[in-house]
């Protein structure tokens, strides 16, 4: 992930956020099966989907607490 692409995620709403998260899982789940079956030619994917993912979940972590901390606040 480049890191354009990362202030691009810090952009986004939590509800933008939730739908990247599920479609980055996706992704993983198919490069998975396809790994399994041999046809997947480019493993290192997999893993980077997973990094991605990671990032996704901190930065909806972040948001998530900081939107708890306003309302208890306000």
């Amino acid at each position: 992930m480049k890191k354009n692409e990362l202030t691009d995620l810090k952009a986004k709403t939590i509800d933008e956020l939730r739908r990247r998260l599920l479609d980055l899982r996706e992704e993983v789940e198919k490069m998975s099966v396809e790994k399994s079956r041999g046809t997947l030619k480019n493993t290192n994917g997999i893993r980077s989907k997973q990094k991605d993912i990671a990032r996704v979940l901190t930065i909806l972590g972040m948001k998530e607490e900081a939107e708890k901390g306003e309302i208890n606040n306000g």
